[in-house]
């Protein structure tokens, strides 16, 4: 693997998504992230349909660029594998319910006796401190209790509504990166290793940045607002004749800019329209005003108009309209892997580009137990051993030859 953390080896005892973002987003980067999987393999593999050749879609898309092994925790041969792929590892990434791993001797304070460099990673659904710190968490609690569904949907009133995507699993994923990068830094000036522990309600709560700042200012909770924003107008999506685009008019010089565009200068005379705060104020009628312009022409029209004027639009795409954006794939982000199975599997690009040390989507997602042999001869396994532990269900080797590669 290439990449800015090349030569970091991860472990990755994490399941379904928010973990598994964290060792992706560090795989894409160069590290070797090894996939540990229980014997019954990591919950994604059946999150299914759809499948590709009976792999689960879900999984493929998570796991790409690591490799996978499978050990039982639970006895005690599993356990002393996973203590020697410590002793060389730079980070482990768990996910599990507090004191899962300290029941197993695999916690923080046991593995740092083996290894002081180590960083170990916690991502859990309320972090591992606080009265809610037992709790198992779900991206949908945590986006209840982040105060985010209550910022989501159509008006205030309605029924609650959470984002789309699971953004507190995905998020928390990506801070934990951020967390592991930082400690792994401070690792290569000390040696010193170091707990990393986030979650699923703290990552959801960084997304209210401009609703707390406004509570924190007012004493007042936002409410939904649909598409429009807090804090510009017009900010938001409108209907075409034909769809819907989203009008970046947020600061005073592309208000006047939009007006002149849609030929409607008089609105700049307007008094509850003269300023970004009266704007703000008077938003729905700003919106029932302007969506009469929007309709009469069609979001190809429109989108030419404002990219003439220089005025921030875009058009509102389907997932598989962005998977074929141009600006998608120059930018890499729809990218293939060739899976021993499942073929051509397109997936997500890593969404940071590197001028010296460029990463990039170099594997797809494992077999279960594609790796296990190759990693267990790694840390000093024989052979004859590793077959035993196999027959002892121990662990899982790969189903043919041509898997293990």
């Amino acid at each position: 693997m290439s990449g800015p953390l090349a030569g970091c080896r991860v472990i990755e005892l994490a399941h379904i998504m928010a973990g598994p973002v964290a060792g992706l987003m560090l795989a894409d980067m160069g590290a070797d992230v090894v996939k540990v999987e229980k014997l019954s393999g990591d919950d994604t593999r059946r999150f299914v349909p759809p499948t590709i050749e009976c792999e689960s879609a879900a999984f493929l898309m998570m796991n790409r660029n690591k490799r996978g092994i499978v050990l039982d925790l639970k006895s005690e041969d599993g356990r002393q594998a996973l203590q020697r792929l410590v002793r060389d590892a730079d980070v482990l990434i768990e996910n599990y319910r507090l004191g899962t791993m300290e029941k197993l001797g695999l916690g923080y304070e046991s593995l740092r006796q083996l290894n002081p460099g180590l960083i170990y990673c916690e991502v859990s659904g309320f972090g591992r401190t606080g009265p809610y710190a037992h709790r198992g968490g779900f991206d949908l609690i945590a986006q209840g209790m982040s105060g985010l569904m209550s910022i989501t949907g159509e008006a205030p009133g309605r029924q609650p509504v959470k984002v789309g995507a699971p953004i507190s699993d995905i998020t928390a994923g990506i801070v934990a990166a951020m967390g592991i990068a930082a400690a792994y830094a401070h690792k290569l000036k000390t040696g010193q290793g170091q707990k990393v522990d986030t979650s699923l309600f703290e990552a959801a709560i960084t997304h209210t940045y401009w609703q707390s700042a406004i509570a924190f200012a007012t004493g007042d909770s936002p409410q939904a607002m649909g598409s429009a924003h807090p804090l510009n107008a017009p900010y938001q999506a409108f209907q075409t004749a034909d769809g819907w685009i989203n009008i970046g008019a947020a600061n005073q010089a592309n208000w006047e800019r939009m007006l002149t565009l849609i030929e409607a200068a008089e609105l700049n005379d307007d008094p509850r329209f003269s300023s970004n705060a009266m704007r703000i104020e008077n938003r729905v009628v700003l919106a029932e005003t302007l969506s009469l312009v929007f309709l009469k022409h069609s979001t190809a029209h429109w989108l030419e108009a404002f990219e003439k004027a220089g005025v921030p639009a875009g058009p509102v795409l389907s997932i598989t309209e962005m998977h074929a954006d141009p600006q998608a794939l120059a930018r890499e982000m729809i990218v293939s892997t060739d899976h021993p199975l499942a073929g051509e599997v397109k997936t997500i690009g890593h969404p940071v580009k590197f001028s010296e040390t460029p990463g990039g989507v170099k594997r797809p997602a494992p077999l279960m137990g594609q790796h296990t042999a190759e990693v267990l001869r790694e840390i000093g396994y024989s052979e004859s051993e590793i077959v035993e532990m196999a027959a002892a269900g121990v662990i899982k080797l790969a189903d043919s030859p041509t898997q293990s590669q």
